[in-house]
């Protein structure tokens, strides 16, 4: 009985996002508050590690990368998007994760953790972004 209403409750929620397949998500243009870099502050509960870091890229058209560091590099692209347009953001990553995004006070709600707006970002998400650009170009 109990797994029955854990299975039913875990497709309703898949149901609210109506996203079925990566390559159809539309990305939606990034308001120009959120478009940028932003990383992590202090530790985060939802990282692997106190030392671990997370940084999260939002391009204008909507393109992002979320970018994991501790001991490896884990970087991956995604898209910004609304299920309608009365509602928040969300970044829908291309392994099908679906983290909500809330601006507050410059800071970036993503995912159970807070980002800070950076101007640049760390060599290793840097060379992330740039095989992911290379990797969109290249069919």
């Amino acid at each position: 009985m109990k797994q029955g209403l854990l299975i039913t409750g875990l497709l309703l929620l898949v149901g609210c996002t109506g996203i079925t397949e990566y390559a159809d998500v539309i990305p939606h243009p990034a308001p120009a508050d959120v478009a940028g870099y932003w990383q992590s502050v202090g530790p985060q509960s939802e990282l692997v590690s106190p030392e671990a870091l997370a940084t999260l890229v939002v391009m204008a058209d909507g393109e992002t990368l979320d970018c994991r560091q501790w001991q490896r590099v884990i970087a991956v692209p995604g898209k910004l998007t609304r299920k309608r347009q009365d509602e928040g953001w969300l970044n829908i990553t291309e392994q099908q994760d679906i983290y909500p995004l809330a601006l507050n006070n410059n800071q970036l709600a993503y995912g159970g953790m807070t980002l800070q707006r950076v101007s640049k970002l760390t060599p290793e998400c840097a060379l992330a972004l740039e095989q992911a650009t290379e990797a969109q170009r290249t069919p």
